[in-house]
């Protein structure tokens, strides 16, 4: 028997970040900026829509693909935001969350040895799925450009596309950076993928938040010509609502590409958060004003918390949308985002994550740590508080 009998593709994949640095915060009383889930709870609306359903008898399984309710509220949230127009029967899966999408959709469409396309920083579930299906990444850095702005170099993104790429994984709005990007950087990436007859696997579950001062709106790539007949579009309630434990995304896009998804969904969970599915069917039914009020309310806990990171000695880059911000460590004599976050606690009480797990070119992201704004105000003030100490 060996030592460590996990398969060797996996072991390199130990503890996430996140779990970590949570049993940090809670080990020493920290206030917890590093794990991206909000403290307060989604509208009242959709609450009580998940007791009335909890006792009203939907807790055995829902249909596979998810319950009729909520995939037609989510083909009419696509159309009356996105003026996307999908069949609710045949273009759209309810998974749990958009983590088991992306691993069902990686899973589904790549071969071993097929590349996947996505950009460094990225979000670690991405990393894992990719190894999970025997592809091979190939990562385009994304850095500080004009402004502080992330932006990835033309170049280096044409670099990665070859004759094995399958797909693009793409995550916009951005998690860690708070980029949004542009329609001529989308414009690029459909043009790359429609050379080389690649699929493109697009994470939107920050959809609804991106700011007001955000150089420009988030377009889906699907809405670009040419591009939604190869695009899965994946999003989610957890972010939009402040459901995070709830766990219920889903999958749009062409029948075939959501066929894929579900016939490898059947056996990951096979169905999930019964109960809990109309209820997000009910939230996404909200009017207009919560969502920009929704929207309103991140943006100005975001300014919150940059007005305290810059107080205390952090440079802030631009955070264009998400629950997260980026700062450069190395004003403050950081030279490892790693060591810094985890001697946080100790110095000040806060804890936040160091980006540099998020890349593959790791000292691309050495000097940068990501902190999340979505906390209520009086623990983003006291956070401050603590920041200014250092």
């Amino acid at each position: 028997m060996t030592a460590d009998p996990l398969v060797e593709r996996m072991r390199a994949f130990g503890t996430t970040i996140f779990t970590e640095m949570s049993a940090l915060a809670v080990r020493t009383g920290s206030i917890n900026l590093g794990q991206g889930f909000p403290d307060t709870d989604g509208p009242p609306e959709m609450l009580a829509a998940a007791a009335e359903a909890l006792r009203g008898g939907a807790n055995q399984y829902p249909p596979l693909p998810g319950i009729p309710a909520l995939r037609a509220k989510i083909t009419e949230h696509e159309q009356r935001f996105w003026g996307l127009s999908r069949d609710p029967d045949t273009e759209v899966v309810v998974t749990a969350g958009a983590t088991e999408a992306i691993a069902a959709a990686i899973l589904g469409l790549c071969e071993s040895g097929d590349e996947v396309v996505t950009f460094e920083p990225y979000y670690d579930s991405y990393a894992a799925s990719i190894t999970l299906a025997g592809a091979v990444r190939r990562t385009v850095t994304l850095r500080p450009g004009p402004q502080g702005r992330y932006v990835f170099d033309e170049a280096e993104l044409r670099a990665a596309f070859g004759p094995r790429t399958r797909l693009v994984l793409l995550n916009s709005p951005h998690n860690p950076t708070g980029k949004v990007f542009t329609r001529a950087e989308l414009t690029l990436i459909a043009e790359l993928c429609q050379e080389f007859d690649a699929y493109a696997v697009t994470d939107e579950v920050y959809e609804h938040l991106v700011f007001t001062d955000a150089a420009e709106p988030h377009t889906p790539l699907a809405t670009l010509p040419g591009m939604r007949e190869r695009t899965l579009r994946i999003s989610s309630a957890g972010k939009t609502f402040s459901c995070t434990g709830w766990k219920v995304g889903w999958a749009t896009g062409p029948r075939e590409l959501v066929s894929t998804v579900q016939r490898v969904k059947q056996f990951l969970t096979f169905v999930n958060a019964g109960p809990l599915q109309p209820a997000v069917a009910v939230a996404l039914g909200l009017p207009d004003t919560y969502f920009t009020e929704f929207r309103a309310t991140l943006q100005a806990r975001r300014d919150r918390l940059v007005a305290g990171l810059t107080e205390a000695g952090f440079v802030v880059q631009p955070s264009e949308g998400t629950y997260f911000v980026t700062t450069d460590i190395t004003p403050l004599g950081g030279t490892d985002g790693a060591d810094f976050c985890r001697e946080l606690p100790a110095r000040c009480g806060v804890v936040a994550v160091p980006t540099q797990v998020f890349y593959d070119h790791k000292d691309e992201g050495r000097h940068l740590i990501r902190f999340a704004f979505c906390k209520r105000e009086e623990v983003i003030d006291e956070a401050a508080r603590r920041l200014a100490k250092i």
